[in-house]
């Protein structure tokens, strides 16, 4: 998943530097464009070379800036230096354009926003403040004669006061237009963030269904001869007389058309789920009946110590009970699995809200690894040897079927801990 997002945000950076570029070509073009009408359509104006050259440098620049682009991967760096060029380019075009009498320092605003955008908001800062050092360094050099002018008439006849006053209005309209930069790259990143997060649950659902309509072709091919094969057994195990080797064979038929049989009704879970029957429940109760089932099983033997207040704990709810012992059989036997040499398991209500209800099933044993994570509750995958690739799934769905949250916390070798967030239904509302 990791890796997935890293490349998304790569292919982000390299789009928004190209477009960058293109961008810069654009408006370009659009001065060249705007002083070529002014000049044909008076015959008093004159040729400004110089304003030639710098348009011809730009180009020549963005060619340069294209070739970085397609042979470099130093993508950030390429953002960098072409802001510097922006802003050096602009205070050249303001300066032979009539330094503090031009209209083109409104210019400086773009590379302030390409820096946002295309690099962080922390980047549209930095532009800003070169913006506000080079045109303060022109206006001011303009004014007390350190730099000349380009031209007789661009020569500054007014006061300190209208020069400061023009300088610090402009390095406000910089700062200001870097900050709200700053604040839309922010959300334009959670957006994105959020999208990706949106797509991948969009995946796990498909799938999820997709399950669905497997599991119901499967059952109903495979569970009618499979029960007939089983009962065959059954009967010729009753009634031949076989050796011990032929009675292990027997059981190992039988046992394994068990598991076959179970992992069939897991699958109806997803397709053909039954009608279930909704009263007021508590969870105590119910995570406790699994725990002791689960015990005599032999599932919780004595190298797991059990942690909690699961047996103190009263935790009223509107549900379906046969649902919730569905849910906590999967977790603590995933967890179990998680913990072959033993360990702690945590079973535990935290203080109730007014809004929701919350469950943590934790244990300390192996943790997930980066590809359990990103397939956690996909169906048909799972982290363990044996494992059918179905409990979490079918946990995922029945939470969702309430409108739950799950959370999972996991280190590799320091355990894993799930939080359900179940909202508090009112008698009577069925799950969704």
């Amino acid at each position: 998943m990791k890796t997935q997002q890293i490349k998304r945000e790569r292919a982000v950076e390299r789009r928004s530097v190209l477009l960058y570029n293109i961008y810069r070509l654009v408006v370009l073009t659009s001065l060249l464009v705007s002083v070529l009408i002014i000049q044909l359509s008076s015959a008093d104006s004159e040729t400004n070379l110089p304003f030639y050259d710098l348009i011809i440098g730009g180009c020549v620049f963005s060619a340069v800036f294209f070739a970085l682009y397609a042979w470099s991967r130093r993508l950030v760096a390429q953002a960098y230096l072409q802001v510097v060029f922006d802003l050096l380019l602009i205070t050249a075009f303001v300066y032979i354009s009539g330094g503090l009498a031009s209209s083109m320092y409104f210019l400086y605003l773009f590379p302030i926003m390409a820096a946002s955008l295309v690099i962080s908001g922390r980047a549209g800062f930095l532009a800003a403040s070169l913006s506000a050092i080079l045109f303060g360094i022109l206006a001011d050099g303009l004014y007390f004669g350190f730099i000349p002018a380009f031209r007789p008439e661009h020569v500054i006849r007014t006061s300190l006061g209208a020069v400061l006053a023009t300088i610090f209005v402009a390095w406000g309209v910089f700062f200001v237009i870097a900050a709200l930069m700053s604040k839309l790259t922010e959300s334009l990143r959670r957006t994105r963030l959020a999208l990706v997060a949106a797509e991948k649950e969009l995946i796990v659902r498909e799938r999820l269904s997709e399950a669905g309509r497997v599991s119901a072709s499967l059952a109903h091919e495979i569970r009618n001869p499979l029960a007939a094969i089983s009962g065959s057994v059954q009967v010729l195990k009753k009634e031949l007389e076989l050796s011990a080797e032929q009675k292990d064979l027997m059981a190992i038929v039988l046992k394994e058309s068990e598991r076959v049989s179970q992992s069939l009704e897991q699958f109806l879970d997803f397709a053909l789920p039954a009608k279930q029957v909704f009263s007021t429940i508590n969870l105590r109760d119910i995570l406790d009946e699994t725990v002791k089932i689960l015990k005599g099983a032999g599932e919780l033997n004595g190298t797991i110590a059990l942690e909690g207040n699961f047996r103190t704990s009263d935790v009223p709810y509107f549900g379906n009970a046969g649902q919730f012992k569905q849910v906590f059989w999967n977790l603590i036997k995933n967890a179990v699995k998680a913990m072959p040499g033993g360990g702690r398991l945590r079973l535990d209500f935290p203080e109730p809200r007014k809004k929701d209800v919350r469950i943590v099933v934790a244990d300390t044993g192996r943790g997930m690894t980066e590809e359990d994570k990103a397939n956690l509750f996909e169906p048909f995958y799972s982290g363990f040897e044996c494992g059918r690739g179905l409990g979490l799934s079918i946990v995922r769905k029945i939470i969702d079927d309430y409108d739950g949250r799950i959370d999972i916390r996991s280190e590799l070798n320091k355990g894993t801990e799930v939080l359900i967030t179940l909202p508090l239904r009112k008698t009577g509302a069925p799950a969704s």
